[in-house]
C-alpha cells in the first residue's frame, strides 16, 4: 500500500493541507486506488519554509504541494506506479 503523509502543522495547516488531503482522497478514489493508496497525516517533515504544504510517499523526500499543484503531484508521483 503506498501512503501519501500531508503534514498538518501549523505552517501547512495555514497553507492549505486540509485542501490538498480532500484532493488526494479525491483522486484516489476517482483513479479507483482506495485499496492501494491511502492518505495520512503527519507533523512537521522540516520544511516549514517551502511554499506549500510538505507531502511524501512512504520514506520519500518531501515536496513543496500547492492546492493547484496537487493534480500534478499525483499524476506525477502516484500514477506511473500504477499504470505498469
Amino acid at each position: 500500500m503506498m501512503e501519501i503523509s500531508v503534514c498538518i502543522g501549523t505552517a501547512c495547516h495555514l497553507k492549505g493541507s486540509y485542501n490538498v488531503i480532500a484532493a488526494f482522497q479525491q483522486m484516489i478514489e476517482e483513479s479507483k486506488l482506495n485499496d492501494r493508496v491511502c492518505v495520512k497525516a503527519a507533523f512537521c517533515m522540516g520544511k516549514c519554509e517551502s511554499d506549500g504544504v510538505c507531502v511524501k510517499i512512504g520514506d520519500g523526500e518531501s515536496k513543496s504541494v500547492a492546492t493547484a499543484s496537487v493534480k500534478h503531484y499525483f499524476n506525477t508521483y502516484v500514477v506511473p506506479v500504477f499504470s505498469k
